[in-house]
């Protein structure tokens, strides 16, 4: 016997003077994913200057605040971690992002090769190295508070087989760099400068080794970024140079300004750049992230560090090496707007030789 749902459709009906019955239009697709903006004149113009050497970006990409400057439409703060990295690698300037929530918990192969799908052959990813290997605290979670010492700090097994190996099988040549940002040192590890290099030393040993054996090539940079100065100096300098590892400038409420942190540079020109503008000078970030969300506007502007920035980005570019450079939104107030000034002044430095 038929049931309701088997009864076929009821054919249009006629007008009330016998004219066709109006045909209704079918329905329109429903939009799926995220939508990248159209790039204005001097969005494409920007693009275009920038060299190949470099690539900048944000931290992450997850700010439904960036419509109308990467989305094209309103976007729900969920819909962006899983949709939104396609149209972010749409703009002409963003050619990077920083990985930030590998440094919360380790991220498995599959997961950066999905992320890998996504982007064009020529973006590159920056990963934050995991804080259970980066951090010499274990900590208490949702607080931060302390707890004990961590017995995994720069733990070369842990290092490789839980940070770096999935992050070369999982990304290949989309790997641009490998960023451990080690937190705040306890002051008995300050107090130990030799006890520290020497787990460092260790832990790019066994990564570097591994890299030789498993012959994976290039397969990214390998960078140190800090949160206390103390470690700063020739000792470091020299280790680094040894093991081909980059430091990282961090510009941070804890570190000192850029000026103070070309020493390490220079002691290891010439080489690749690995910058990363993280947080207003004299804002933490819980206060930077109240005063400038959604991340909209540059609420903060600092010329002076970005024009310092332009320079160190230009004399890089100059010397014939690659730049990564990465900006957070608390940096002032909004990545995509810093990064499309940025881009404005290298171009500048650039076409003026």
């Amino acid at each position: 016997m038929a049931t309701p749902t088997d009864d076929p459709p009821t054919p249009p009906q006629p007008g009330l003077f016998g004219e066709p019955a109006p045909v209704a239009p079918p329905p329109k697709p429903k939009a799926t994913g995220v939508r990248a903006i159209e790039a204005d004149a001097e969005l494409r113009a920007l693009g275009a200057a920038m060299p190949p050497l470099l690539r900048m970006g944000s931290s992450s990409w997850y700010f439904p605040g960036w419509r109308g400057l990467v989305w094209a439409d309103e976007v729900s703060e969920a819909a962006l971690p899983r949709q939104g990295l396609p149209a972010y690698a749409q703009h002409p300037l963003l050619r990077t992002v920083s990985l930030d929530r590998s440094f919360y918990r380790p991220l498995p192969s599959a997961e950066y090769a999905r992320l890998a799908a996504q982007v064009p052959a020529d973006f590159r990813f920056v990963v934050k190295a995991a804080s259970m290997v980066c951090d010499a605290t274990v900590r208490e979670a949702g607080s931060g508070r302390a707890l004990l010492p961590n017995p995994l700090f720069l733990d070369p097994a842990a290092a490789l087989e839980q940070v770096w190996r999935p992050a070369v099988e999982g990304l290949g040549d989309k790997l641009g760099a490998l960023v451990f940002q080690l937190s705040p040192l306890p002051r008995a590890w300050l107090a130990e400068p030799a006890l520290f290099l020497a787990r460092l030393d260790a832990m790019f040993e066994a990564l570097f080794a591994w890299r030789a054996a498993a012959r994976t090539g290039d397969s990214g940079l390998v960078a140190i970024e800090l949160r206390d100065p103390g470690p700063l100096g020739p000792e470091l300098a020299a280790l680094l140079a040894r093991h081909g590892v980059r430091y990282c400038v961090g510009l941070h409420d804890r570190m000192p300004p850029l000026e103070e942190q070309l020493p390490m540079l220079r002691a290891l020109w010439p080489g690749p750049l690995v910058l990363r503008w993280n947080l207003q000078r004299g804002y933490r970030y819980g206060a930077a992230k109240e005063a400038f969300e959604p991340f909209d506007k540059l609420l903060a502007p600092d010329p002076q560090t970005r024009s310092a920035l332009a320079r160190l980005v230009a004399a890089t570019l100059r010397a014939g090496q690659p730049a990564l450079v990465t900006i957070n939104n608390k940096a002032e107030g909004s990545a995509p707007l810093s990064v499309r000034a940025l881009a404005r002044e290298i171009a500048a430095l650039l076409s003026a030789g």
